[in-house]
């Protein structure tokens, strides 16, 4: 009696057996470069509203900690299973989402800056380090033959849009060599910038749609313009005629692609995380344009472009935890 399995219990069984820490997605990280955005847009309020750095706050401690956690997970599945690992860090899609770590530890620099100005400067060196290695291998791999065309996704621009995030969170550092290696970031970021995006732009248009899971990567095609304007401002201190353009630029693409992203979207996966950052990065880049041109309508799409990103990644967060609970995020489905 007590061996008797209805069909239930035996579904329930088999659930469980596959669930496992190899099944741990590292876009997952994504997660961690929105919330990290989304507390430095809220951080750029803190002189015009009223609790907005205290938002900024437990946003950021937020990012942190699920930062903190998805770091012990993914190093606890690179422990159990390498070979998985290595095989992700290989694959011509899924690894270029290995930039979203280096990004998220660049992100946190700032986050963490105004607790510990030590604290700052040591994740803001890792994080850079950790671009510039990544970047290097991403393009030896390309730069080895035979890659596929229809492989050239959005994700793509994650390592060299990462070296333009060091100059986004380092324009300011105050070493000594700093200067000359935030320069030398914006030259690689808007190397691979250019080229990247030109090629994933010419296979949207003569190869075949992505599958539908892979649409919201999409919104990562406004990422260049964006955090571009964000290094190019953060650098040279100011908002001028260039900088406009790459703002408006991001902003057409964001319209544009949100009729491709948000109409009958794909059902949520962690790949929906990856919208956060371009968006977040959009959102910043709208409020500082907005307060340094101070026009009123450029400050109100601002506040709107904040809003629906602070709504997006509340549904987004609450979504995540949902599947977690309920055993899909690590069943591997």
């Amino acid at each position: 009696m007590s061996s008797f399995k209805t069909p239930a219990t035996s579904v329930l069984a088999n659930t469980k057996k596959t669930i496992s820490i190899k099944n741990l997605p590292i876009n997952l990280f994504g997660s961690v470069m929105g919330l990290a955005g989304l507390s430095l847009a809220w951080h750029q309020l803190s002189q015009k509203m009223l609790y907005a750095s205290l938002i900024s706050d437990i946003i950021g401690l937020v990012a942190g900690l699920v930062f903190i956690l998805l770091l012990l997970g993914y190093f606890t599945k690179w422990i159990k299973y390498p070979d998985i690992v290595k095989s992700e860090f290989n694959h011509p899609v899924i690894g270029n989402f290995f930039g979203t770590v280096a990004i998220a530890i660049l992100l946190l620099s700032v986050v963490a800056a105004p607790y510990s100005t030590l604290l700052g400067q040591t994740l803001w060196i890792i994080g850079s380090g950790l671009t510039i290695i990544l970047t290097v291998l991403v393009l030896l791999r390309l730069l080895s033959g035979d890659q596929a065309l229809q492989n050239a996704g959005p994700v793509w621009l994650i390592p060299g849009v990462a070296s333009l995030d060091i100059t986004v969170t380092g324009a300011h550092m105050p070493m000594a060599w700093a200067y000359q290696f935030n320069l030398f970031a914006i030259a690689i970021g808007t190397m691979a910038a250019v080229t990247f995006f030109n090629l994933i732009f010419s296979r949207l248009v003569h190869q075949a749609q992505m599958p539908k899971g892979m649409t919201p990567s999409l919104m990562i095609l406004i990422a260049p313009f964006e955090v571009g304007f964000m290094a190019y401002t953060n650098f040279w201190g100011q908002v001028d005629s260039f900088a406009s353009l790459l703002f408006y630029s991001g902003l057409f693409l964001f319209v544009v692609l949100s009729f491709k992203v948000f109409r009958k979207p794909a059902p949520f996966s962690p790949a929906w995380w990856a919208i956060s950052f371009p968006i977040a990065a959009l959102s910043n880049a709208a409020l500082k344009f907005g307060y340094t041109q101070q026009n009123s309508i450029l400050i109100l799409l601002s506040y709107f472009i904040l809003t629906f990103l602070s709504i997006t990644l509340a549904i987004f967060t609450f979504k995540t935890l949902e599947i977690l609970l309920n055993g899909k995020l690590l069943s591997g489905e």
